[in-house]
């Protein structure tokens, strides 16, 4: 189940414990993965609740340092928020305007038509049997990548990826428009590891490094 209300006991004889259950009855839990977009990139969160005002996340590193930013949801809607509170690889913002939170709650548990892809630009070599081609890299997912490259890759080729950030990483092309490429993964990435890979492209700074 993507979603739950927390609906705690309460003496409803007494006024201000109901007050204070209604505010409670408020904050829902919502358990979905979600981009959370800022001046240092795009990276995957996990939404835990929400109210009227804001919400908190779990992250996979460190909270990227911009005040403002954009939670993206899996159905496309944007809310725009602001950084309150950040403990570990929790933090909890308020939100920028007034949020419907119904709705929102709806276009979160709306199933996506596709994964989860942030829109990243990074060069990458493509090798196949035949050579090795200079290549950059538009957006990645779990499951695969579009990729840029001025070389000949037939559908369903198995290719190889690699870069700086990114370790050798074989995939299939599935479809080719131009010298435009959309390739699937032969191992797919967890959650975890998706999101630990973007803030290693994008914002290394952010991964706790032993």
């Amino acid at each position: 189940m993507d979603h739950a209300a927390k609906t705690p006991e309460f003496d409803d004889t007494a006024p201000d414990v109901v007050d204070d259950a209604r505010r409670a009855q408020r904050v829902t839990i919502l358990i979905r993965a979600a981009k959370l977009i800022s001046g240092q990139g795009e990276f995957v969160c996990v939404i835990r609740d929400v109210s009227e005002t804001g919400v908190s996340v779990r992250m996979f590193h460190k909270l990227p340092s911009c005040e403002t930013m954009e939670l993206h949801m899996p159905s496309g809607a944007i809310y725009e928020i602001r950084s309150v509170w950040e403990r570990g690889n929790e933090a909890g913002f308020e939100f920028a305007h007034s949020v419907d939170v119904a709705k929102l709650i709806e276009e979160a548990g709306e199933y996506p038509k596709r994964g989860m892809r942030l829109g990243m630009y990074f060069p990458v070599e493509v090798a196949t049997l035949a050579g090795k081609y200079e290549a950059f890299v538009e957006n990645l997912s779990q499951q695969g990548a579009r990729f840029e490259c001025d070389g000949l890759f037939a559908i369903d080729q198995t290719v190889t990826l690699v870069g700086e950030g990114l370790k050798e990483v074989r995939a299939k092309v599935r479809w080719r428009r131009d010298n435009h490429y959309g390739v699937v993964f032969d191992d797919t990435y967890t959650l975890g590891e998706f999101a630990r890979l973007a803030a290693e492209l994008q914002a290394p700074v952010l991964l706790d490094h032993d």
